[in-house]
């Protein structure tokens, strides 16, 4: 205990944290400073330690009257069970506090100097274990949130995947719609050559019915002509017109297809927009790479501080070893003295069976003796009373005779006398 690794705390800090940290309710109001000093309450004590496990290994308090159905233990053990379970829990606990020689006297009859070392070393610990699970749960946090951001960067370069792959479909459909362009506007000038040439025929029309002769051969060989000429301008029309209904029907296809360029454009300017989103989140892995580097260089020079707290570890664990010897066989020997306790208890509680046991033999004995002596006394009363009759009428008889005697020696005085004086 005076080698102790943990700083001692002072009994208002100690109450104030087990208040807070450990007892709820009616017990955490009641728990107060005259528990641990000037004399430690026993039952205080026990049932703060019993609060203690039930925070670190969920024993609960009702765990420890607990008794196998089996088991014959007598009356007098039973309130002894709950102590040495509290007691056993805690030898195994404490050594994690660097409290070695916790005794079964600190719970039945709790010195306030050794409470409170012991109760400094809980506290340290249970502080210890509060700023460890704090850290755990920051680490959980900032893993969860980098598994968080790495799904989302994930599902990002999917997208930004999918989105070039259209990208890559609108531009097959730009060069599509640019050859289709190409294609109408030669369409568009033959139409319009054609046009043209229709309309050089009606001039040429108009100009041979200026020159008709009236010869009939003449005439019907002009009309013949004209005939031929009117079918292949209305064969030029129908094909013309046929011509102009292809181009319409790919006009129609080219809006469509403007109003799907359109919305490749608009998927283009929200895959650029991902794009800009997936620099900036590559900027930030950019950047927490150059963190995670900073941290690993932090890392290895903290592994060399390790390396050499480690030796410093090594040499402080060398004598700590030879102190561990020490306390170990300390140890070995309090647990010794406390198994002959316990079997020294056993025999005495085994003897004072026995001696009980004696006891209510000779209460019975005694009180059959106390009858036996009140008949007695009831019989010498009787004899008593007899005796006293007797030794009465002994007085009276007695007096009669020296009354008598009496008599008979003065009368006999009187007859020496009168013999005397005779003689």
């Amino acid at each position: 205990m005076t080698e102790n690794t943990f700083p001692i705390c002072k009994v208002d800090a100690l109450v104030h944290f087990f208040r807070n940290e450990v007892l709820t309710g009616q017990e955490a109001k009641h728990f107060t400073k005259n528990d641990i000093t000037p004399t430690p309450k026993p039952d205080s004590i026990q049932k703060l330690y019993m609060r203690i496990l039930q925070l670190l290994y969920n024993i609960r308090p009702e765990c420890h009257y607990m008794v196998p159905i089996a088991e014959n233990v007598p009356v007098l053990q039973e309130c002894v069970i709950p102590v040495m379970s509290v007691y056993l829990r805690m030898c195994q606990f404490l050594p994690i506090c660097h409290v070695y020689d916790f005794q079964l006297n600190d719970l039945l009859n709790p010195k306030a100097k050794r409470t409170i070392t012991i109760m400094s070393g809980i506290v340290n610990f249970l502080n210890f274990r509060k700023l460890r699970f704090e850290m755990t749960s920051e680490y959980q946090q900032s893993f969860r949130a980098d598994m968080d951001r790495l799904q989302a960067y994930t599902k990002g370069v999917k997208e930004a995947e999918k989105k070039i792959e259209k990208l890559t479909y609108a531009k097959e459909l730009a060069a599509a719609l640019s050859e289709l362009q190409s294609a109408t506007a030669h369409q568009y000038q033959e139409v319009n050559q054609r046009k043209v040439d229709v309309a050089t025929l009606k001039d040429d029309i108009a100009k041979l019915k200026s020159q008709i002769v009236e010869s009939p051969e003449e005439l019907r060989n002009e009309m013949e002509r004209m005939k031929e000429n009117v079918k292949n301008i209305k064969l030029t029309k129908e094909q013309a017109d046929e011509r102009l209904v292809e181009l319409q029907i790919k006009v129609q296809g080219i809006n469509q297809s403007e109003a799907e360029i359109l919305i490749l454009y608009k998927l283009l300017q929200d895959l650029q927009a991902g794009m800009d989103k997936m620099n900036i989140q590559q900027e930030e892995n950019q950047g927490i790479a150059a963190l995670n580097e900073k941290m690993q260089k932090e890392l290895k020079n903290l592994v060399s501080e390790e390396g050499q707290l480690k030796r410093a570890l090594g040499m402080k664990n060398d004598k700590l070893s030879k102190q561990q010897i020490r306390r170990q066989k300390r140890k070995e020997a309090v647990e010794h003295d406390r198994q002959n306790c316990i079997g020294q208890y056993d025999q005495v509680h085994q003897k004072r069976e026995e001696i009980v046991e004696q006891i209510r033999e000779i209460n019975r004995e005694t009180q059959q003796i106390k009858e036996k002596i009140q008949g007695l006394r009831d019989v010498c009363s009787e004899a008593t009373d007899k005796a006293q009759e007797l030794y009465d009428r002994l007085l009276t008889t007695l007096d009669q005779f020296h009354k008598r005697f009496e008599s008979h020696i003065v009368q006999g005085n009187e007859d020496i006398m009168k013999i005397k004086a005779h003689y």
